[in-house]
């Protein structure tokens, strides 16, 4: 049985000039202890998905189960195995860290679990904080309070969404290192969408790739890299590249990547640039990652009828 199952979910707003589909369609299974992946870019219908999961938003149709219970049907079952952390910082100001994930585990009906709170603020970097009021802490220190409050009470299924936008180095390297501990010491269910996709390159065994409310991928994250050109050629240039290889590169300020299947492949490619004048500096080479697939399939889709605009 999956952990997660989203069946043929539609959602459709109504809007100003007519309804808004956020989501068409999407099926997909997320499998009991699988670290899994939700890309896409903004708007993509990411956090809609993730919504109708935790019951905060109702499907127009089709049905979400986690490990087999209906969230509209079984909401109170399916909130006990969920622990989801949202984009927003939401906090009550009047209580410090610790009272704070007590009364979270008051919500669930467990008490005395001073023990288990204790692991997550250490996990967590926030034992020197457990005693400071909530207003106190900085965006970063409240980001790790969200995350622990959505593990107090031990939850089969973890969701993160975009957990780690915003926040210092740091943060992200203890949050991961301790999600990744839960997933295989206690078997937990990750679901996460981020657009660090470097993070999801590491974490992720499989992914699902989203855009205008529509599935465009759902593969094992290997299978995608290996979707992707062989190689990269990146430099750095102040020189506007010719019209002919602008089409396929991605150019960051002064940095401009170019996809190359092979070793001649580069070579065309540097030929192309002394022909056309531009002095290419810090020249590398670097294998394809799932950036560039990312970045190919959502270029593909471009020219795809949308359904309407997705709302995030």
């Amino acid at each position: 049985m999956a952990a997660v199952s989203f069946q043929n979910i539609s959602k459709t707003y109504p809007g100003a000039r007519g309804n808004v589909q956020a989501l068409t369609s999407v099926s997909l299974d997320v499998e009991s202890g699988e670290f899994f992946g939700l890309l896409g870019p903004n708007g993509a219908g990411k956090t809609t998905l993730i919504s109708i999961l935790a019951g905060l938003s109702r499907a127009s149709s089709g049905r979400a189960l986690v490990h087999g219970k209906d969230v509209q049907a079984d909401y109170q079952a399916t909130r006990r195995l969920l622990g989801v952390v949202p984009q927003e910082l939401v906090f009550d100001p009047f209580f410090n860290v610790r009272e704070t994930l007590r009364f979270q585990s008051g919500y669930f009906g467990i008490r005395r679990n001073d023990d288990w709170i204790d692991e997550l603020l250490l996990g967590l970097g926030l034992s020197d904080k457990a005693d400071a009021n909530m207003r106190q802490l900085s965006g970063g220190m409240k980001r790790r309070v969200l995350i622990a409050q959505a593990l107090v009470h031990k939850p089969q299924v973890i969701v993160l969404d975009e957990p780690t936008a915003g926040v210092d180095v740091e943060l992200r390297q203890t949050l991961w290192q301790f999600i990744s501990d839960l997933n295989v010491r206690l078997g937990c269910t990750v679901l996460l969408t981020t657009h660090y996709l470097e993070e999801a390159e590491a974490l992720c065994g499989r992914i699902a790739m989203l855009k205008n409310g529509q599935l465009l991928a759902l593969e094992s994250t290997s299978e995608l890299l290996r979707r992707a050109s062989s190689h990269v050629l990146r430099f750095k240039t102040d020189q506007r590249l010719p019209a002919d290889l602008l089409a396929q590169a991605r150019v960051t300020g002064r940095v401009v990547q170019l996809p190359a299947l092979d070793a001649l492949a580069v070579e065309r490619l540097l030929t192309r640039l002394r022909e056309a004048g531009v002095q290419a500096r810090d020249v590398e080479i670097r294998k394809a990652d799932l950036e560039d697939v990312f970045l190919h399939l959502m270029g593909q889709a471009e020219n795809a009828p949308a359904p309407a605009r997705a709302c995030a």
